[in-house]
């Protein structure tokens, strides 16, 4: 039964490793921190709007047996907004994965220097991290291998490990299970709480999973009847995911100062309530979380970049290598030297911003061409909740734009 179920897992763990990344433990840490019980209705709603977009993503992806960004490329006839649409694709990703994957390696080497310390090389007026290069060198390798099946295990161990981590640091501050439930079934806006309740929507709601999720699902699948096992798997996953983003807030909400910035003050402020225990399941969880998603920004960069350009090939082509090399070296290069690529990353932010919303409204109008899906295409249901997160996305993205310029 247990083999079983392990055989039909599929890139569910693997999308929810991607969301779950140091970005969203930071902003859940801080929705716990200002906010206690009251914003986990928000997670919740995010968690139901995932579970439909990447069930959408999923199922393009086992009948066509393309990626997004392939399908893109050869359904939008018109050159012109064809090409408006793959520099769009590339900018958010490409470019926008490259300036988060330092984001990504920078949160994996928080969770260890919790525990290690912060071991440093100086290279005449440069101080090199050794953490951020190990952790850049464990991605290189699992990357290199271009085996799916041994990505895949070790994604779903890491995110087991993660999961593990925050759900015991949750249980270790003892938290009230019925306000819980509250905070989970009553939605409420306290002051001040709207953008972090955007924030928390848009850190699980992301362009990139969509990508990656219709990519990986061609990989692993192949056959109409696996539809099965991809929506299990989605909805397992995401939800699990969801659960872990609940935990981390959970466990912030147990701590009484403001003074915490990151998950990495979590961990040590934990410490003298609950012990060093917490501290070190807090860390271990930002490490699982810094890693996983180092490893499936630049792995959806290149799916993406493959799919625009339509090259052929699988994980070991040249061209698909070259693509994540160049996501991770410059994350490794940014996090190690401490650069911060403010500019790269605003501008990531206005392209992912434009592209979240063109994206779901372009998954909703492929996933009713009956001539690419047959019968496998929207349900009126499908579509009437498609139009409310497609909405939703509008308004994120608008956010998103308004942040970056300071209008907000």
């Amino acid at each position: 039964m247990v083999k079983k179920w392990f055989k039909n897992i599929g890139p569910g763990p693997l999308v929810a490793a991607a969301f779950i990344g140091p970005g969203t433990v930071t902003l859940c840490t801080l929705a716990g921190v200002h906010f206690g019980y009251t914003l986990l209705w928000a997670m919740g709603l995010s968690v139901m709007a995932t579970i439909v977009l990447q069930e959408m993503s999923a199922r393009l992806g086992i009948i066509s047996q393309k990626g997004l960004s392939e399908i893109i490329r050869t359904e939008i006839r018109h050159p012109f907004f064809r090409g408006i649409a793959i520099v769009l694709v590339l900018s958010a990703i490409v470019i926008g994965n490259a300036a988060y994957e330092a984001g990504n390696i920078s949160g994996g080497v928080l969770g260890l220097e919790s525990i290690l310390g912060n071991p440093a090389i100086t290279l005449g007026n440069f101080s090199v991290n050794i953490l951020s290069i190990s952790i850049g060198i464990i991605a290189f390798v699992l990357l290199y291998i271009g085996n799916y099946r041994v990505l895949e295990k070790t994604l779903i161990l890491l995110v087991i490990l993660m999961s593990m981590a925050f759900l015991i640091t949750a249980a270790i501050t003892k938290p009230d299970i019925s306000k819980i439930l509250s905070g989970i079934a009553i939605p409420k806006f306290p002051k001040n709480s709207i953008l972090t309740i955007v924030g928390l929507i848009g850190t699980t709601v992301v362009p990139y999973n969509l990508f990656l999720h219709a990519s990986l699902a061609k990989e692993k699948w192949h056959d109409k009847s696996d539809l099965k096992f991809a929506r299990k798997d989605t909805v397992l996953a995401v939800v699990l995911g969801g659960i872990v983003s609940m935990a981390i807030i959970v466990s912030a909400t147990a701590i009484q100062t403001k003074e915490i910035n990151n998950a990495a003050d979590l961990a040590k402020g934990l410490e003298p309530l609950f012990g060093s225990f917490a501290k070190y399941f807090m860390a271990i969880g930002l490490f699982a979380a810094g890693i996983t998603s180092a490893i499936t920004a630049p792995l959806a960069a290149a799916y993406v970049a493959n799919g625009c350009f339509g090259w052929k090939g699988s994980l070991k082509s040249i061209k698909f290598r070259a693509v994540w090399m160049f996501i991770l070296g410059l994350g490794v290069l940014f996090s190690s030297l401490g650069i911060k690529s403010i500019e790269i990353i605003k501008f990531a932010q206005v392209a992912n911003g434009i592209l979240l919303p063109i994206i779901a409204g372009f998954l909703l109008w492929i996933m009713n061409k009956k001539a690419l899906l047959g019968d496998y295409k929207n349900t009126k249901f499908q579509n009437f909740i498609g139009i409310i997160i497609l909405a939703i996305t509008i308004f994120l993205g608008l956010k998103s734009i308004f942040k970056v310029f300071n209008i907000i």
